[in-house]
């Protein structure tokens, strides 16, 4: 009987079993450790329920349903489309929740709306349809652009173009008020033209989860599938040096890479799902230091966006270790669930571009990201497969936090000696009066208040 089904009959109780404990720092290995001491949990009963229902579909069918995180990145968000491109292909996986910010947003509605509308090959075709129109469009109407004679200079990166240069000083020297007094944003015709956002929000194909920070006090604000539109996709893709605030509700909003790049916590309440795949656009590592003006701005950029997204990983190994190593209690135990975090990285495959790159629209240069997301995502699941469903296959301590360590919990209270029990005493090292006594006996103690703590993960009374 699984853990599901057995949590029908027990209710909210949870039954915390030891596993031997593996070395720390061993990456995945480390993981299944974890996994295989949580593995016993009794959830809620209406979470039970659906539990259940994932584990006898997933048996009959092979299928092993994953949450999606998408980051934003401009240009680069071209990367993500070959990954969904790739995972959509491969029907051993299927989508329960995407949650995405700026151009992760984008691809997560334009997916979401093809699901629905053509099941796997129509959200395909709909990736493919919407960078193609972004490549046209660009090409309309970009301010950065370049002569041919540039492209055998510099390559994809436009960062020592003369169009590019001209257009920061332009854009640091005003502001998209002044400079854009219409507030026409091209994107929203596009979006109008591409997708139906009055049937995507009724959308049952997939969950989706758009971020974009409130202006006033900073905040993160989560769009679900119900409030969806053309004005939360913009919103959640509004750079505020390039684009004018965008008002949903009354209250205006920037781009939702400032507060969560992408944001989590939206998988971990209304998914059923517990394994979490981050597609990452900005990398996390970059060898060496920056020196130059522009390469300190692009690794800036790079640390910035990426800092809401380390600091909710930082989160969430902080209470997989407590749930692991037993620091809650019983009661309080039951009211988590253990995410199984998984990462596709762009460390290598975008290593080589700046954030220049980000503007350039050419469709061989989107196709060209298209094929390395696929790349990386063939990649990644053949790695990965086996722990899919199963146990993390990163260790976000090593992996995410490494020079950050976390805090530890505070040390357990040792439990009171009960009264009427005599202190035991360590026995003498040596014979006791002649050679070859034997060593006297230790006086027993009372065994049962250790295997109480042992089997509860409870440390004091």
């Amino acid at each position: 009987m699984s853990a599901a089904a057995d949590a029908r009959g027990r209710g909210w109780r949870l039954r915390f079993k030891e596993a031997p404990t593996e070395p720390r720092g061993e990456g995945p290995r480390a993981c299944a450790g974890i996994d295989a001491r949580v593995r016993d949990w009794r959830l809620p009963p209406r979470e039970a329920a659906a539990a259940e229902r994932m584990e006898s579909m997933r048996k009959k069918s092979n299928v092993r349903m994953i949450n999606l995180a998408l980051q934003g990145g401009g240009a680069h968000g071209a990367f993500t489309w070959g990954i969904l491109d790739f995972l959509l292909e491969d029907p051993r996986l299927a989508i329960e929740g995407l949650s995405g910010t700026s151009a992760g947003s984008v691809n997560a509605v334009v997916l979401a709306h093809g699901l629905e509308r053509g099941g796997r090959d129509g959200a395909r075709e709909a990736l493919a349809r919407w960078w193609t129109s972004v490549a046209e469009l660009g090409t309309a109407i970009s301010p950065v652009r370049r002569a041919p004679w540039e492209f055998l200079l510099t390559g994809w990166d436009p960062s020592f173009t003369a169009s590019y240069h001209a257009f920061r000083a332009l854009t640091q020297a005003f502001s998209p008020y002044q400079l854009n007094p219409g507030n026409v944003n091209p994107l929203r015709s596009l979006l109008d033209s591409q997708v139906d956002f009055a049937a995507l929000r009724s959308c049952r194909a997939v969950k989706l989860f758009l971020s974009a920070t409130r202006v006033r006090d900073g905040n993160i604000r989560v769009f679900h599938t119900h409030e969806v539109s053309a004005d939360v996709v913009l919103a959640s893709a509004c750079l505020p040096q390039y684009f004018q605030a965008v008002e949903v509700g009354g209250e205006a909003f920037w781009d939702g890479g400032f507060t969560g790049n992408p944001a989590l916590f939206p998988f971990f309440y209304e998914c059923e799902s517990r394994d979490v795949v981050i597609a990452h656009v900005n990398p996390i590592v970059r060898e060496g230091v920056p020196v130059l003006p522009d390469a300190i701005a692009d690794r800036v950029n790079e640390v910035t966006f990426n800092s809401s997204l380390i600091a909710e990983l930082r989160a969430i190994a902080f209470v997989q270790r407590l749930v692991a190593e037993g620091w809650l209690k019983v009661e309080k135990r039951s009211r988590l669930r253990y995410i199984r975090m998984h990462a596709i990285r762009a460390d290598r495959a975008l290593a080589e571009f700046s954030e220049a790159s980000k503007y350039e629209l050419d469709l061989a240069f989107l196709t060209m990201l298209r094929d390395r997301g696929r790349e990386t995502a063939a990649a990644w699941l053949d790695r990965t497969w086996p722990s899919i469903g199963r146990r993390s296959s990163i260790d976000i301590r090593r992996e995410y936090l490494d020079g950050a360590p976390m805090v530890d919990p505070p040390a357990p209270a040792r439990r009171p000696r009960r009264k009427g029990v005599p202190k035991a005493k360590r026995a003498p090292k040596g014979p006791v009066s002649g050679p070859g006594a034997k060593p006297a006996r230790r006086p027993a103690t009372p065994r049962s208040s250790t295997r109480s703590r042992r089997s509860t993960g409870r440390s004091g009374s």
